[in-house]
């Protein structure tokens, strides 16, 4: 089999295709956000329920937050509008409007408006059904095609977007983008040979007290690693060993020193700071605060 352009193609750049994007590109994945720039986000005029904003947060910066996160883990966004998605002897063919049609092993299809561009996979007339909108008449991908978790009767298509409730309120949508994409990895990791309690993935970064006694030890985690994996007869022996070891490696990349987490924390912070209005910044700040910060400056300048 050919090798796609991408691992996976996210259609639809807002909230929910961003969460999915986030999370495959941090996996390692290459993902691509096709992004037309319509979300339903932009019809809100201010957003008060987003938690971690205690003051709101406007809807220009927190589409800049999103669109900013997505390129830092790794993710790429492109400005136009899937036109159709076809399957394809890599996995899906998808045709956008202005760009060069692309391929890819997993479609993500996260777009709140219109589904029409699946309509080329729908060969048992199931994908669409007819609702009333305001009296008329219009058809809608079925809310009753995707499960839970997203995944699909079509292998490798998942649906995060349109779904009954769970795109309604940015902070559940962004959640449910996220929980499909571990959908998608779990998919993926199970292709590879992983399986039981080693298939879902967890994005979280771990202080060193994490990895003490026990646990500081690859042994130990080899022991966990296989009283978790099913057997399977069908993987072979080295192939295990590879998972396992590669399992390892991407558990202790999580570990993060004291310095480590200090270092983060100064970036985020400024990442952060960089999507806000400067003068406000400053106002934030309390004058003691700020005669305090200049009064360690000078000292600093004065023992050097």
């Amino acid at each position: 089999m050919p090798e796609p352009d991408h691992e996976v193609v996210v259609v639809g750049g807002g909230p929910t295709g961003t969460g999915v994007g986030v999370f495959t590109a941090r996996y390692g994945l290459d993902t691509v956000v096709y992004d037309r720039g319509n979300a339903a986000l932009a019809r809100a005029a201010f957003i008060e329920n987003y938690p971690g904003f205690p003051g709101g947060i406007d809807v220009e910066t927190l589409t800049a937050l999103f669109r900013d996160h997505l390129a830092e883990a790794g993710g790429d966004r492109r400005e136009d509008l899937v036109e159709s998605v076809e399957r394809d002897d890599t996995g899906f063919r998808v045709t956008p409007a202005d760009g060069e049609p692309v391929t890819a092993r997993y479609v993500v299809a996260a777009a709140w408006y219109d589904a029409s561009y699946l309509r080329a996979l729908d060969d048992g007339d199931e994908f669409f059904e007819t609702h009333e909108h305001h009296g008329e008449e219009r058809e809608q991908l079925d809310r009753d095609l995707p499960n839970d978790d997203g995944s699909t009767p079509v292998d490798g298509l998942y649906v995060a977007a349109p779904t009954d409730g769970r795109n309604d309120q940015v902070a559940i949508a962004v959640g449910h983008g996220a929980h499909v994409a571990r959908t998608v990895l779990a998919d993926l990791r199970r292709s590879e040979g992983f399986s039981g309690g080693v298939v879902p993935h967890y994005d979280w970064l771990r202080p060193d007290s994490e990895f003490t006694g026990e646990w500081a030890d690859r042994d130990r985690w080899r022991e966990w690693f296989d009283s978790e994996l099913h057997g399977d007869d069908e993987v072979p022996a080295e192939r295990i060993d590879d998972l396992r070891e590669r399992y390892i490696d991407r558990a202790f990349a999580t570990r993060l020193s004291e310095e480590e987490i200090a270092a983060r924390r100064e970036r985020g912070h400024r990442r952060l700071a960089e999507h806000l209005d400067s003068d406000v910044v400053l106002d934030a700040i309390d004058d003691e605060e700020i005669a305090a910060y200049l009064a360690d400056g000078d000292a600093i300048g004065s023992n050097t």
